[in-house]
C-alpha cells in the first residue's frame, strides 16, 4: 500500500475512537441524570439523524474538494458538539452534531480508497479500515471505560467546574476533544488524489434529485441492490447491539460493582476483537467475485444472537460475543467492497457512500425506534434482544 494510505487509517482511527469513547461518556450521562431508558436507546437514533437528513448533500459535498480536506471540516463539527457536551447540553443533542460531523465524514473516508486505490485492492483495503476502525471500537471502549470509572472522575472532582464545564464528565470530554484535534491534524497531511472535483451545485432541490437518482440507481443495480439491502441491515443491527450489550452485561453476569456500568463497556470488546478478525480473515480469502458466498454467515449470528437470554457465565458470555463480531465482520466486510465497487462505477465515490450511509443509518434508527418503543411500552431486556436476533434471522 502507498504510504498515503496509513495517513488515512491513521485519522480514521483517532476519529473513530474518539466517537466510541463519547458514545460511553454520553451514557454515562444519561445514567447520572436518571434519563429514561428508551433516550439510552435512542443515543444511537441522534447520531444516526443528520446521516439520514443530509445525504442528499454530503456526497456531492466530499466530491466537490479533496477528500482530505472534507475530512479535516467534518473533524472540526465534531469537536463543536465535543464542546457542546462540556458546555452541559443535553447528551442527545450533543451526541447529534458529532454525528453531523461523521455524516459529512462518512463519504470522504471511504469514498477516498476508490480515488486513491486500484479496484483490486479494495477487498484488502476495506479490511485493513474495518479491521481498523474496530481496533479503535477496541481502544475507544477501553479509553471511554476509563474515563468514566470512579478512580478517574474522583481524581477532578474538587477541579473548579470552570475549567472542567457544566458536567462532572469535563474532564473526560477535553480528553476526547484532543483526539478529535490529532485527527484532525492527519487530515491535514493526506495526499490529494488528482482525481477531477465537481463543483457544488447551491440548489438544493437540484441535489435532492439527483440523490434520489442515485439512490434509485443503486438499488436497481442487481449487485448494488443485495449488497446494499445486506450492509444497510447488518450495521443497524450492529449499532442496536452495542447498545443492548451495555445494558446486558451488567444483568445476565450480576455485574454489582460501583463501576459496574464501565465495566460493561468491557463486553464490547468480544465484539470488536471478533469483527477485527472476520474483517482480516474476510480481506484475505474472500475475492470481490465471490463475495456474495458469504450470506449465510448473517443467518448463523442472527441464531447466535437469539441465545444471548441464556447466558450467565463470564466466558461463555465472551465466546458467544467473539463469535458474534467475528461473524459479522467476516459478513459485511466483503459486502462492503462490493458495494463501494458498485458504486463507484455508477454514481462516483463520494455519491455511492452518502447513498449507502442514508440506507445504513435510516436501518439504525428504524430500528433504535423500534428497540425504543418496546422499552417505553414496558418490554423486557431479554425480550427486547430476542426480538433484534428474530429480525436478524427473517431478513437474512
Amino acid at each position: 500500500m502507498p504510504f498515503g494510505f496509513y495517513i488515512i487509517m491513521a485519522a480514521q482511527f483517532f476519529s473513530a475512537l474518539a466517537d466510541n469513547a463519547l458514545l460511553l461518556i454520553a451514557f454515562a450521562i444519561l445514567d447520572q441524570d436518571a434519563a429514561p431508558e428508551e433516550h439510552r436507546i435512542l443515543l444511537k437514533w441522534f447520531f444516526a439523524l443528520f446521516y439520514v437528513a443530509l445525504a442528499w448533500g454530503v456526497g456531492a459535498f466530499a466530491d466537490s474538494m479533496p477528500k482530505g480536506r472534507v475530512m479535516f471540516l467534518s473533524n472540526t463539527i465534531k469537536i463543536v458538539g465535543c464542546l457542546m457536551f462540556f458546555m452541559g447540553v443535553n447528551p442527545l443533542y450533543s451526541y447529534a452534531v458529532v454525528g453531523l460531523g461523521a455524516a459529512a465524514y462518512s463519504p470522504a473516508k471511504y469514498g477516498i480508497l476508490t480515488e486513491y486505490l486500484p479496484h483490486s485492492k479494495l477487498v484488502v483495503a476495506n479490511g485493513w479500515i474495518e479491521g481498523l476502525t474496530v481496533l479503535a471500537i477496541i481502544s475507544g471502549t477501553v479509553v471511554g471505560g476509563g474515563l468514566i470509572t470512579t478512580k478517574f472522575l474522583g481524581w477532578f472532582s474538587e477541579v473548579n467546574t470552570v475549567f472542567l464545564g457544566n458536567t462532572s464528565f469535563g474532564a473526560s470530554i477535553v480528553v476526547i476533544g484532543i483526539l478529535y484535534i490529532l485527527a484532525a491534524v492527519f487530515n491535514l497531511f493526506i495526499p490529494d488524489t488528482g482525481v477531477d472535483h465537481k463543483p457544488l451545485k447551491r440548489n438544493p432541490a437540484y441535489l435532492i434529485h439527483d440523490f434520489v437518482h442515485c439512490l434509485t440507481t443503486l438499488w436497481r443495480d442487481k449487485l448494488g441492490q443485495i449488497s446494499l439491502a445486506i450492509t444497510t441491515i447488518t450495521w443497524g443491527v450492529a449499532h442496536a447491539l452495542q447498545i443492548i450489550v451495555l445494558e446486558w452485561a451488567p444483568k445476565a453476569l450480576n455485574l454489582q460493582s460501583a463501576d459496574a456500568k464501565s465495566q460493561a463497556t468491557l463486553f464490547l470488546l468480544p465484539v470488536a476483537v471478533g469483527m477485527a478478525s472476520g474483517a482480516v480473515f474476510a480481506s484475505a480469502v474472500v475475492s470481490l467475485r465471490n463475495t456474495l458466498r458469504v450470506i449465510p454467515l448473517g443467518l448463523c449470528m442472527g441464531i447466535l444472537m437469539l441465545l444471548m437470554p441464556l447466558v450467565h457465565h463470564f466466558w461463555v458470555a465472551i465466546i458467544m460475543l467473539f463469535t458474534i463480531g467475528a461473524l459479522g465482520g467476516f459478513f459485511v466486510v466483503p459486502m462492503n467492497a462490493l458495494l463501494q465497487h458498485r458504486g463507484h462505477v455508477l454514481l462516483g465515490a463520494g455519491h455511492s457512500i452518502a447513498v449507502q450511509n442514508f440506507n445504513e443509518n435510516l436501518s439504525t434508527m428504524v430500528i433504535a425506534s423500534g428497540l425504543a418503543l418496546l422499552a417505553f411500552k414496558g418490554l423486557g431486556l431479554n425480550m427486547r434482544v430476542i426480538a433484534l436476533a428474530s429480525f436478524v434471522i427473517l431478513s437474512m
